[in-house]
């Protein structure tokens, strides 16, 4: 009962979204103040319908219900609740409905907190917000419904993939969802704009906490599948380019120029047409990533299905919106017109530049993700492009915007001097030259790479914080870290994440130029040497877990005759989904980290042991963390809490003619 009560919720959220998504918009366009004041309590109910269905789903997973063919696919007795639960969003149906509860959740958000906007702007948002998710709804109710039931329900299910059975791999999805669709605000945003014909300072205030909500979101679920994927594997690595991962790469990159190029509308109401594009692209690319998860066409560990008659669904709820906003753009791209100008060196040319170079590198990764696909097509040939093609063709860009970034956020608006703004930061240049010199002569020779990142990691970070030291005006140090205290949120914001960026630049240049890897054959009781650390294997054991059974090694870790810890890297085996997995054993330290992978016995006795030292491991998805926290920081700016409509009220758009 609870099942169908689920499905026919979903059903009934369908529906007001199809209304949702026509009412409002007749209202603006004829002024009627009723129609389009429906949208709010339309959103409101339309997300409190998604998220019954919701939580019938997550009932039916919780309760090992095995009539409902979804649960029997991706469940079991014997799994742990927190797997039960993740299950939920583990397949293909399940994180559909997810896609849509976050969907609606922020257009319900929109009529809540939107008070202040323009009544003909959110009654077009809601109504553009409502679209995308009666497009989703559809394609959940008619051709992946989550609550299909079995005729003859088994007596239990046949488990969660077993790599999906992982506390990061619980959070991941949510956090990613909540990114990824998160953008759709700004989509919204952007057409409710392009159809009234007007962007200003205030569109620019009013789409920014939407936009940094979503990129803070979708930083965290990328740094969470880095992190997922780095100790889960076995592999060593944190980022292998995989179809997938630059799903979710890509619309981060889009979502970072959007960001930067609304602070240019806003302040300067300049690059108007351009924020719009960026808008329209940064959710375009979400579907995309949506796309390639569910369609089958790019094969990948992280894809939910293989059925391309999804994918042609999919496709098509991509090529109306992006090409509907598109047309929509074309026609009102002479009413973005640009009131601000600017000269060649200032913070808005800086700012371009950010945005250019993010965007190129965002058409780089897609170029590269797509092109095994179009060489399949039109050739008729199979090839794959890996790491070594991204790393050469994407780092240059990240270089370049990392050499910009401390420098552009020194000039001041409209207008600068570029050497006046290079005399205030020449002393950050100096000290990063100088450590990168130094560390490529500590290492003796080998790759420039760790040197360069040295570099660029202190350039930036530093320069971040120069540039809040700066902005604390004249005066004693004292005086100085007053003034400072007393800064917006907004501006420790940005130096936060600037700063965080710069520590992420630097730890994946260490842990690329300095690791160190061995792999060898270990018998029980044997020791050996890698990279200053003796490891010894003492023992291997089969052990018994909850829904697996796991073949643990037990490794002594010591250094100059100390012991420093055991580690227990694991193959697991899932009987119920007939699969393995290797859980690594990592001892995680602030300099390095000591990670050790088991491989399979082998003929003549003993196991395969693949031993990585990892510097500064830890420190990549620490910069994440502060990248993240500067971005809630701004997000909890007061200036992003106080709507700036209420000042532009009196101009309120009149209805399209």
């Amino acid at each position: 009962m609870i099942v169908e009560l689920g499905h026919f919720a979903l059903i009934l959220a369908f529906a007001v979204a199809l209304i949702q998504s026509v009412v409002p918009l007749v209202g603006a366009h004829k002024g009627w103040g009723d129609w389009m004041a429906a949208a709010n309590p339309m959103a409101s109910a339309q997300f409190a319908l998604t998220a019954l269905s919701f939580a019938a789903l997550t009932w039916a997973f919780v309760t090992s219900d095995f009539s409902v063919s979804l649960v029997v696919n991706n469940s079991h007795t014997a799994k742990p609740l927190i797997y039960k639960i993740s299950g939920v969003w583990g397949n293909h149906e399940g994180s559909l409905l997810l896609w849509v509860l976050i969907l609606t959740l922020f257009g319900a958000c929109a009529a809540w907190f939107g008070g202040n906007l323009p009544a003909t702007l959110q009654a077009r948002v809601l109504a553009v917000q409502s679209s995308i998710g009666a497009a989703f709804m559809a394609f959940t109710i008619f051709t992946s419904n989550p609550f299909s039931r079995m005729s003859f329900p088994p007596f239990d299910g046949r488990d969660l993939n077993p790599l999906l059975q992982d506390p990061g791999l619980a959070l991941h999805p949510p956090f990613l969802y909540l990114g990824y669709v998160g953008l759709s605000m700004a989509f919204s945003f952007a057409v409710a704009a392009l159809i009234e014909g007007r962007v200003d300072a205030a569109w620019g205030r009013w789409v920014r906490p939407w936009t940094l909500a979503a990129w803070v979101f979708l930083t965290i679920g990328i740094a969470l599948g880095s992190w997922w994927a780095y100790y889960e594997l076995g592999w060593g690595g944190f980022w292998f380019w995989d179809p997938v991962e630059n799903a979710s790469f890509m619309p981060w990159l889009f979502a970072t120029a959007l960001l930067h190029s609304a602070i240019v509308v806003e302040k300067r109401e300049t690059l108007k047409a351009w924020t719009i594009l960026l808008a329209i692209l940064g959710f375009g690319f979400s579907l995309l990533g949506t796309f390639i998860v569910r369609s089958g066409l790019l094969t990948s560990v992280h894809a939910f299905a293989s059925d391309p008659e999804r994918g042609v669904f999919i496709l098509m709820i991509f090529a109306f919106f992006m090409g509907g906003a598109l047309m929509l753009f074309a026609w009102r791209g002479a009413a973005m017109e640009a009131k601000g100008v600017f000269a060649t060196v200032s913070r808005e040319s800086a700012l371009l530049t950010n945005n250019v170079l993010l965007a190129v590198s965002s058409f780089v990764v897609f170029i590269g993700t797509m092109w095994p696909l179009v060489a399949e097509m039109f050739f008729d040939r199979v090839l794959t492009v890996g790491p070594p093609f991204f790393n050469a063709a994407f780092t240059p860009f990240m270089v370049a915007l990392a050499v910009v970034l401390p420098v552009g956020a020194m000039l001041p608006w409209k207008r600068g001097n570029l050497l006046t703004a290079a005399r205030r930061i020449w002393g950050v240049a100096v000290l990063a030259v100088t450590l990168g010199a130094l560390t490529w002569v500590l290492q003796t020779g080998g790759a420039m790479m760790a040197p360069i990142g040295v570099a660029l990691g202190v350039w930036v970070v530093v320069g971040a914080l120069a540039d809040l030291w700066l902005r604390g005006g004249r005066g004693g140090p004292v005086e100085r870290l007053r003034r400072i205290t007393r800064l917006p949120r907004a501006d420790w914001g940005k130096a936060t994440a600037h700063a965080g960026m710069g520590i992420t630049i630097f730890a994946i240049a260490a842990l690329l130029g300095w690791e160190t890897e061995d792999i060898r054959v270990a018998h029980i009781g044997q020791s050996f040497e890698h990279d200053g650390y003796t490891l010894t294997l003492t023992d291997v054991q089969r052990v018994q877990g909850p829904n697996y059974i796991s073949t643990m090694a037990f490794v002594d870790v010591a250094r100059d005759g100390r012991f420093v810890t055991e580690l227990r890297p694991e193959k697991r085996m899932y009987p119920a989904a007939g699969m393995p997995t290797t859980e690594a054993g990592i001892d995680y330290g602030f300099f390095r980290d000591v990670y050790l992978a088991l491989g399979d016995p082998q003929e003549g006795g003993g196991w395969a042991l693949r031993t990585y030292i990892k510097p500064f491991a830890n420190w990549l998805w620490a910069g994440c963390a502060l990248m993240a926290l500067g971005g809630l920081m701004s997000l909890s700016d007061r200036r992003f809490r106080v709507a700036a409509g209420a000042r532009s009220a009196p101009a309120q758009a009149h209805p399209a003619e």
